[in-house]
């Protein structure tokens, strides 16, 4: 069973995930990176361009989503270093210091809020995140188009798809569809039929929602929404993080 909570991470979501009887949803894209346990060690999810395939593996996460843009100055990685990868923090951060940090998440009564404690203190001696980039991931994620959010932030076409490369893992079109695809599926899970989640989340009809969920997940909209029914809670407003139900 997938939960989460607001994290003390300020735009970040903590969350875990138990291992149930109900059917494995995949790991579909939604702009953001997770710092992950699972299984004793600590992993990092890059962002996803797809759907990420079910290896068959069941087993207990514990996750820090961080928001689009967050991740790469907490990690000191260009975030498309990461693009659709899940690799053990040891690769980024030195063994010596991971490997405690793992030991004291593995042996905590709520892993969750253990992984959160490690964030908080390593978020305190990193650098901030860029707040242009943060307002772009903002920009786009109300419907703004690229071309109007590169003016609101005062960047050329080039420049921004750059920045966004670094800070997204990928350029601000792709990331446009990956959000927009995330509130249609917000609006579904709620019971919202697929027509008007179309509409709602700025997609020309249905249709067009429908050929987006296919291309970036290779999913139907039914099947997506049998999967979330049978695996998610009632209340629960977002798609499973990136990360949470696949190993490196």
């Amino acid at each position: 069973m997938y939960a989460e909570r607001t994290s003390l991470l300020p735009g970040a979501v903590l969350w875990h995930n138990e291992p149930g009887p109900g059917p494995a949803v995949p790991v579909l894209p939604d702009g953001c990176m997770d710092l992950l346990w699972t299984e004793g060690r600590l992993l990092v999810a890059g962002p996803d361009t797809r759907a990420q395939p079910l290896d068959g593996v069941r087993a207990a996460y514990a996750g820090v989503r961080f928001p689009p843009g967050a991740a790469p100055a907490f990690f000191g990685v260009p975030a498309h270093e990461l693009r659709d990868l899940r690799v053990d923090l040891t690769e980024l951060w030195p063994a010596r210091q991971v490997r405690p940090l793992a030991h004291r998440v593995t042996d905590a009564p709520d892993r969750a809020s253990a992984l959160e404690a490690v964030a908080l203190r390593h978020a305190a001696d990193s650098p901030p995140p860029d707040p242009l980039l943060r307002a772009v991931a903002e920009g786009l994620d109300a419907g703004a188009t690229v071309a109007a959010t590169a003016a609101a932030v005062g960047m050329g076409a080039r420049q921004l798809h750059r920045r966004s490369l670094d800070a997204f893992g990928y350029g601000p079109k792709t990331l446009a569809r990956v959000l927009r695809l995330q509130r249609a599926l917000a609006l579904v899970r709620d019971g919202v039929p697929y027509a008007e989640a179309a509409l709602a989340a700025g997609c020309s009809d249905q249709a067009h929602l429908a050929r987006e969920m296919r291309s970036l997940t290779g999913l139907t909209l039914g099947r997506y929404a049998e999967l979330a029914a049978a695996s998610w809670p009632a209340n629960s407003d977002t798609a499973a993080p990136s990360g949470s139900r696949t190993t490196a």
